[in-house]
């Protein structure tokens, strides 16, 4: 028998409606799986038990009246620790931030306080690296967090705490951000489905140091339950004056269109940037069966390039550093002696560059954008690798003897889309031969969520993904 932490968000909802299984008995299964496995990962900053089991009870109460308070009421949630979540500081990785006094933290971030309003219970905050700078998820404050699938590798990052929860049952549903890749390279790795939406589809706040590279997105066990999510979390909120749309999108119902969910989409597969990228090739051929189904279920596809002949790292490399300098740039000295040693780094550099220097970066960024759109004039979606390769060791920044300097160069699939600001997900698609997930990346144009999630849910109903448990989750 399936355990209750083991249920999808959707799944945990239907019980709640005919009372198979209450809010406090979820919340209790899944306390008791994260602190079975806690230990094993190290997914977690902060996990409020007690404050938990009282969402749920409220919740359960309800349920009982048949009023719950929205589409998540009783589903349990976790918060990665960039974003606020009231009750507790948001400590970001990081020694220099003070934890100070409890009611200097009782504010929510826009996409956390629509998700109390319909009914989500919090468990706590999951794992980042310092201030969210890189693609794996190891800090000074918190130490390493580790792969579900093999405790000897890394979760990815910088959202790898929300990635390794999800996949180990510590709750179906985790709110993660995306500046590079920080959805995205985690998911695949830890085999879940997680959407890097259009920028400014889900509001933010307080603004991202990183600018409009930061997106906030869904991370869950498969598309279904991230259409969910997003129909709760693109709720409009007055403190972003970027967010896009203040229209709300069904995206849940977005996706029951049966034949019609893939049928006649032009998908356009490149399997290596042209050649530029080196793919691993169990991958590969993980990411190539994926391809071959969508045009099973109708689509057209066909083996085409995106406009990144030349690798645009530079320009994000700017554009970033740039947003790491503005990060420590009110620190001292002595608490700048407290940041990772290779942030100090970046921050250097970042701080070097001229203001010519950043606006020649936005340069590259809007050429790209625009001949992303045209790409996107024939082809509905892009289909790549999420990662060229599964998850290497734990606690480096880059895979061993690699020869890359910082994480953007592994990374290679994930970071030209945010600055090109479009809806980009990761799939699971199968595990390679030892044993670690593989993920399958679908892009679609600026605004096209819908359409992204719709193909991810068709792959899902497919059989695409292959469905074994992570040893963590025990």
């Amino acid at each position: 028998m399936t355990e209750l932490c083991d249920l999808t968000a959707t799944r945990l909802l239907a019980g709640y409606a005919t009372r198979a299984f209450s809010p406090v008995e979820v919340a209790r299964a899944v306390l008791e799986r994260i602190e079975r496995t806690e230990p094993v990962v190290g997914a977690h900053v902060r996990v409020d038990a007690e404050s938990a089991l009282a969402q749920a009870a409220e919740s359960e109460r309800r349920w009982l009246r048949g009023e719950p308070a929205g589409l998540v009421d009783g589903v349990p949630v976790s918060v990665k620790d960039l974003l606020l979540l009231r009750g507790g500081p948001t400590l970001r990785g990081s020694h220099t931030v003070d934890a100070g006094d409890p009611a200097a933290w009782q504010e929510d971030a826009p996409a956390v306080a629509r998700l109390r309003e319909h009914g989500a219970v919090f468990t706590g905050k999951t794992t980042t690296p310092e201030f969210g700078w890189k693609g794996v998820t190891d800090s000074p404050r918190h130490g390493v967090t580790v792969n579900p699938y093999d405790p000897r590798r890394t979760a990815g990052g910088s959202s790898g705490g929300s990635a390794a929860a999800v996949a180990v049952g510590a709750g179906p549903l985790s709110l993660g951000t995306d500046g590079g890749g920080s959805v995205r390279i985690p998911g695949s790795f830890c085999g879940i489905f997680a959407l890097k939406p259009t920028y400014g589809r889900v509001p933010l706040y307080p603004a991202s140091p990183f600018g409009t590279l930061a997106h906030v997105g869904p991370m869950a066990r498969d598309a279904r339950d991230a259409a969910l999510m997003m129909d709760v979390i693109t709720g409009p909120d007055w403190r972003d004056w970027s967010q896009s749309d203040r229209v709300p999108a069904d995206f849940a119902a977005g996706l029951y269109r049966g034949t019609e969910a893939v049928a006649g989409l032009r998908v356009a597969y490149s399997a290596s940037f042209g050649g530029r990228v080196a793919v691993e090739p169990r991958v590969a051929a993980a990411v190539r069966r994926a391809v071959d189904l969508l045009s099973s279920l109708g689509a057209q596809v066909e083996e085409a390039e995106p406009p990144l002949a030349e690798d645009p790292v530079e320009a994000f490399h700017t554009l970033w550093f740039s947003g790491v300098a503005r990060v420590v740039q009110p620190l001292g000295p002595e608490r700048l002696e407290l940041l990772e040693p290779a942030l100090r780094e970046v921050a250097e550099q970042g701080g070097a560059y001229s203001a010519l220097d950043y606006l020649t970066a936005v340069d590259v960024r809007m050429a790209l954008g625009r001949e992303m759109g045209r790409f996107h004039e024939t082809y509905d979606l892009l289909v790549t690798p999420t990662m060229p390769g599964t998850a290497f060791e734990a606690g480096a920044e880059v895979p061993k003897g690699s020869g890359h300097a910082r994480w953007t160069g592994w990374t290679p699939f994930s970071y030209p889309f945010n600055l090109t600001q479009q809806p980009a997900a990761t799939v699971p698609c199968g595990l390679d031969g030892d044993g670690l997930p593989i993920g399958v990346q679908l892009v679609g144009a600026r605004h096209t969520d819908g359409l992204v999630l719709r193909a991810a849910h068709a792959l899902y109903e497919a059989g695409v993904a292959d469905e074994v448990p992570p040893p963590a989750a025990g």
